[in-house]
């Protein structure tokens, strides 16, 4: 947006210089024309006066005499015609195309005095005539060969001079055009870069109040809306995690009273539907446990984004680890629930050298244990391939399986809280563990990204930027489960 804007009034800029530039060199072109042609008109009525004499005294030597005086002053040929006679000076031939033809139109007593307009990197001269004699005789004519050099290198010196302050004020326009530029769109990119902040991380900085009057007021009612934006997210964040934490006591009593009740129950039917409830409860638990575990990752995600901007979360910046040993023990621990599932856990070697991130361990850990669990939940039998490497500047934790996978529109809506794919309803679950994933893994600097696995199957990777190496970080080794 900027360039566009500094580029139309650059462009404005350059146009005015031009049309002023163009405007006085015109006028000084026509100034030393006119100056040109008043000095030579002059000389030649001069010469015409003298001739007028000549041709009543019938004596050409004073003319003549004249005439070689201004040719050798100014370098300039002249031809006179006095009645039978020619008289030249200079170098000027009276045979030259343009002084015959102005000797026949002083014949017809026609006068041509006026000069073309200089211009500066032209070259050659012009003829001005004019006839004399009486008003009902002419007896001669006078031919003046104008030679405009100097006048056209003080054309020259002018332009140049034109073309130097042209220059300086073009320059000194289109910085002022950059300025203005930069004050008047600094806060609409300020804006939008609080636009984007806020669509990330429901917070944002209070907005400098400066740029035009109108821009500084928006500026004062963005950020009074995106204070109540953040504090309303921030609070609704609060209510649900509150809720949920609350809601673990009278659903703990009721877990105990319907353990109470199983005691009492007599006959199959009261047992069965007795189960039921237990399961249902069961299934409310696991909800709300997740509720509670995205509510704390998406308070993480955001001290995430804040110590991006720049400001201190309450947790310190995570120091560089290495993700093999983390992976490592999540698939030990995830072995298992793989074994009853009959899944295959193969966990490839560890990078060499290792591959570090600034991620905190039991972050690391969780996130790699919620992949595992859904690659061995909905891929039952599938073999799960776990690796860490580097790519170029990133480092990736991935969890993959060769079961059924996703399509591509499933993959998209996957992050989304309580989502669940409809060929996945009667696996029990909550549809949060993909979204607690992304959460936590913005919130130290990483993404998740789902993809298709080769030749089938779901390939979920996690992507952190390579972190700074730690000289204290022992060396690890790799394992296959």
């Amino acid at each position: 947006m900027r360039l566009r804007v500094l580029g139309v009034l650059s462009v404005l800029c350059l146009v005015v210089v031009f049309l002023i530039s163009g405007t006085i060199l015109t006028s000084a072109s026509r100034e030393l024309t006119q100056e040109l042609q008043i000095n030579r008109a002059a000389s030649l009525n001069r010469l015409a006066q003298v001739a007028f004499d000549a041709a009543n005294d019938g004596d050409t030597v004073r003319l003549q005499r004249e005439m070689d005086t201004y040719s050798g002053l100014y370098g300039e040929g002249i031809v006179v015609r006095v009645q039978a006679s020619t008289l030249v000076s200079g170098g000027l031939s009276a045979e030259r195309q343009d002084v015959q033809n102005a000797l026949s139109l002083a014949r017809l007593n026609v006068s041509g005095t006026s000069l073309k307009p200089l211009e500066p990197f032209s070259s050659g001269s012009q003829v001005i005539f004019r006839p004399f004699g009486s008003a009902s005789q002419v007896l001669g004519a006078v031919v003046l060969d104008v030679h405009a050099d100097t006048a056209r290198q003080k054309l020259r010196e002018r332009w140049l001079g034109v073309g130097v302050a042209a220059l300086a004020l073009a320059t000194i326009l289109l910085v002022g055009a950059a300025r203005v530029t930069g004050w008047v769109l600094r806060p609409v990119l300020r804006l939008d870069s609080a636009v984007h902040e806020l669509e990330r991380t429901g917070r944002m900085e209070r907005l400098p109040e400066d740029g035009p009057p109108e821009l500084r007021e928006l500026s004062r009612s963005f950020t009074a809306m995106a204070r109540t934006v953040s504090a309303s997210m921030a609070a609704q964040r609060q209510l649900i995690a509150d809720t949920s934490h609350q809601l673990r006591n009278p659903v703990g009593a009721l877990r105990l009273r319907l353990d109470l009740l199983q005691l009492e129950l007599k006959t199959a039917r009261e047992h069965d539907a007795a189960e039921r409830a237990v399961a249902e409860l069961d299934r409310v638990e696991e909800i709300l446990d997740g509720v509670l575990k995205l509510a704390a990752a998406e308070h993480r995600a955001s001290e995430g984004y804040l110590r991006a901007a720049g400001s201190p979360g309450e947790h310190l910046p995570a120091q560089p680890l290495d993700p093999y040993p983390v992976l490592q023990g999540e698939i030990e621990r995830a072995a298992p629930l793989a074994e009853q599932a009959g899944c295959r856990l193969v966990l490839a070697g560890p990078p060499q050298p290792p591959a570090l991130v600034a991620c905190h361990p039991a972050e690391l850990a969780q996130m790699a244990g919620e992949l595992l669990n859904n690659a061995i939940k909905y891929a039952p039998g599938a073999t799960v391939a776990a690796a860490v490497r580097l790519e170029q500047d990133v480092v990736v934790v991935e969890i993959s399986d060769d079961g059924p996978g996703l399509p591509a529109a499933e993959r998209a809506s996957a992050a989304t809280r309580f989502w669940r794919s409809p060929r996945h309803s009667s696996v029990p679950g909550t549809g949060l563990g993909m979204t607690i994933v992304g959460e936590l893994a913005s919130a130290n600097g990483g993404r998740l990204v789902l993809a298709e696995a080769s030749p089938h199957g779901l390939s979920a990777r996690i992507e952190f930027p390579v972190a700074a190496s730690d000289p204290a970080l022992p060396d690890t080794g790799g394992a296959n489960a």
